[in-house]
């Protein structure tokens, strides 16, 4: 099972309530950074390029637990930098699913297996470690050696202990298929409760720019690397709506809803996502009202749009689609990994 069943009934309940008030703008998932600093330089990533007085600065507990009954999203993605540098993180967590807020915390692995006593396992509360690949393209993504396996070895141990744990996943152009699809085998062997896949797309502070995939080559490499879970031959578990999977395909063809990923940081609520960083406003609904969201999406032909297909802007629109009687068949396969 790729999202547990309570997850999936309250987010169901959720988009069955907006649609019923008749909103066309809301936010599913809150991207809660609650610090920027890393213990890690990416070069697909590029949060640690802010000055040195702003990876200083953290996100206090309260102030994440403001953000998150602003915006009302029943899940809460917890990326950075590192949340598990945050010396409050536990206490973020635990505010969290007090809240019962659906939690995906976000690590490179690190830190994670020291870090395990913090936490308490909860069916609201899933561990998301990153891994691009088998060890050496993973390694060579994070640029350090070693990175790999002490993020296996983090799984394993989380697993042990009860923790539900998925890995996070971006696909850059160069990737193999029968490598990631190698991945996907090495993966779901070590037991985890899904994969979140995405294709890489041009955040504006990377370091490297260009691996970044362009629209039709996403639908190219995702059908190649997807080919054998579509037929039926694989039984690799999803975290993502499977509307969404189609979407990178090519069998599906959705216009961007940012809003539904906004993006809360210690600057504030990033304009218009998470990928484009166009400023900050103080409040939520300041970025729903005074954002003139027909700049953003490839409908709108911005050109720094016009090749995304990545998961915080498209993730929503599936979800949404999945509402639709025709869909919710399909839909519910991401319960069950098909």
């Amino acid at each position: 099972m790729s999202i547990n069943l309570m997850q999936a009934i309250e987010i169901g309940k959720y988009l069955v309530a907006q649609r019923i008030k008749g909103r066309k703008r809301f936010p599913l998932v809150l991207m809660l950074e609650p610090l920027f600093r890393c213990n890690l330089a990416c070069s697909g990533c590029g949060k640690i390029q802010h000055p040195t007085e702003i990876l200083k600065q953290n996100l206090t507990p309260e102030q994440c637990f403001a953000a998150v009954s602003e915006c009302g999203a029943p899940v809460v993605s917890i990326p950075g930098g590192e949340p598990l540098l945050h010396p409050q993180i536990d206490e973020i967590v635990r505010g969290l699913v007090a809240r019962k807020k659906f939690i995906y915390l976000c690590t490179n692995g690190i830190l994670l297996e020291k870090s395990l006593d913090k936490f308490t396992p909860s069916p609201y509360l899933t561990f998301s470690v990153h891994l691009d690949g088998m060890r050496d393209l993973h390694d060579k993504c994070v640029d350090r050696k070693g990175v790999f396996d002490t993020a296996v070895k983090a799984i394993r141990a989380a697993k042990a202990k009860g923790f539900q744990v998925a890995t996070n996943t971006t696909i850059f152009d160069g990737t193999e298929p029968a490598e990631m699809q190698e991945f996907f085998d090495f993966v779901t062997s070590l037991g985890v409760d899904g994969m979140t896949i995405s294709p890489g797309y041009g955040y504006e502070w990377a370091p490297d720019q260009d691996h970044f995939l362009k629209r039709e080559q996403t639908r190219a490499l995702f059908r190649k690397i997807l080919a054998p879970w579509k037929a039926g031959q694989k039984n690799w578990s999803f975290n993502n709506n499977p509307l969404f999977l189609d979407f990178l395909t090519g069998d599906k063809d959705y216009e961007c809803t940012p809003w539904g990923m906004p993006c809360y940081s210690v600057l504030g609520w990033q304009k218009p996502c998470y990928l484009l960083n166009e400023g900050h406003y103080k409040t939520f609904q300041e970025l729903l009202d005074q954002t003139d969201w027909n700049q953003y999406g490839r409908a709108s032909g911005n050109p720094k749009c016009a090749d995304c297909m990545v998961h915080c802007g498209y993730e929503p629109t599936a979800a949404m689609d999945s509402m639709q009687p025709t869909n919710i068949a399909r839909s519910m396969k991401v319960l069950w990994g098909g």
